[in-house]
């Protein structure tokens, strides 16, 4: 098992990204705090967890508030003795982030704190227990829009991966010599209840498809795969760096036929 005796937290575990990387996490042999403001579906990524006779417990959490970053991660050491791993996956993608004019500044600031400063947080209180316990790795979720600017208007959102980016980078550098790899996982577009909800018609969904030469969305188990890879000592000789993993949008610049 690739993840055997690893305390591993997963912020916005209750779906998507965050549920498949838990499930999978556990099933390497990580024991896994599921992190979510959503406690209905943070419990029910942990009864998937237990059920299969794994270990998994559920710590409420909104990664906006400072406040309750230290709550989780007080929560990963007293539960299993330490953390191995964090993976600052938790964000939100607005309905109403639209291009500058008609975006609010109140979804502007919801977006920065829930995506950009959950990160901050996440590593300003996990970084020091995971020295702690000997080393490990930090994982941020951005994203491709970090690259290229979004078919479909969403500047707040676009906005904060490229600072999640940023700050991964920059993390790296401060902590490599502690034994601490910290990397950005950037997802291309994903079939997640996330996205959908924003491309919520099939016009919008195809002006982003369009744009993907494998010509499909991406499944939240293939990012997990990746978080995994990054995870685990699989890539211990990566730090501040991004694993882009986007159906090769990136590498595009025109319309495939």
């Amino acid at each position: 098992m690739r993840l055997k005796n690893k305390v591993a937290l997963i912020t916005g575990a209750s779906s998507g990204i965050g549920r498949e990387a838990a499930i999978l996490f556990a099933k390497e042999g990580a024991k896994v705090v599921v992190v979510d403001i959503n406690i209905k579906g943070g419990k029910e990524t942990v009864k998937m967890i237990t059920a299969k006779k794994k270990v998994a417990s559920f710590c409420k959490a909104d990664v906006s508030k400072e406040k309750d970053c230290k709550k989780m991660v007080a929560f990963a050491k007293k539960q299993y003795g330490g953390l191995h791993i964090l993976f600052n996956n938790a964000g939100i993608m607005h309905s109403e982030d639209g291009d500058s004019q008609s975006t609010d500044e109140a979804v502007f600031d919801l977006t920065m704190n829930i995506n950009v400063k959950g990160v901050f947080f996440g590593c300003k209180f996990g970084i020091p227990l995971i020295k702690q316990s000997g080393g490990g790795s930090v994982i941020n979720t951005a994203s491709f829009v970090a690259h290229l600017g979004a078919a479909t208007p969403q500047i707040a959102y676009t906005a904060s991966k490229g600072a999640v980016l940023a700050m991964s980078r920059e993390l790296a550098v401060i902590h490599a010599r502690e034994g601490i790899r910290v990397n950005a996982l950037s997802p291309g577009p994903l079939r997640t209840e996330l996205l959908m909800s924003f491309l919520n018609t099939e016009k919008k969904k195809q002006r982003r498809l369009v744009h993907v030469p494998m010509g499909r969305f991406g499944e939240a188990t293939e990012i997990a795969k990746a978080a995994l890879f990054l995870a685990s000592d699989d890539s211990s000789y990566m730090t501040g760096t991004e694993f882009l993993v986007d159906g090769g949008i990136t590498a595009a610049y025109v319309t495939p036929e």
